[in-house]
């Protein structure tokens, strides 16, 4: 397999490792987007959150509280940001893996999303639920 993930869990390429079990490794990103920022991956190789399976699901976010808070411990951030992404257009490991991105005063991060409050009418909020209710219904 040509993942560079699953070569960090092999020993194959080396990596800052925090805390391994074994189900998942946490470890710095070597871009370190601010101080501490941490990326958790399942061993298991899952490409995305589409892919995730219940136990795996499990095994990662009950370590992402552990991490959080010794980032916490560690560097007294004023926040924290928890990012997963995942396809097109901004997942680059096709790994499932989630950013602990610690914030700072003045870090120079930007994480803007397009606010369309009050856009949007009941129906289309309904038509929405709707939708995602027979596919959550439908899901496996």
């Amino acid at each position: 397999m040509d993942c560079i993930f699953c070569k960090i869990i092999e020993g194959e390429i080396p990596s800052y490792k925090l805390y391994e079990d074994d189900n998942v490794l946490a470890f710095l990103d070597i871009t370190q987007g601010t101080k501490g920022h941490t990326l958790i991956i399942p061993k298991k190789h899952v490409r995305n959150v589409y892919e995730l399976d219940e136990e795996t699901t499990l095994n990662v976010f009950k370590v992402v509280p552990k991490i959080a808070r010794a980032l916490k411990d560690a560097f007294n951030p004023i926040g924290l940001n928890i990012i997963n992404n995942n396809d097109k257009p901004l997942q680059s490991v096709f790994h499932f893996h989630i950013h602990l991105i610690p914030r700072y005063e003045d870090d120079g991060m930007t994480l803007n999303t397009i606010n369309h409050y009050g856009e949007y009418n009941p129906e289309y909020f309904e038509s929405l639920v709707k939708t995602i209710k027979e596919q959550i219904k439908s899901a496996k």
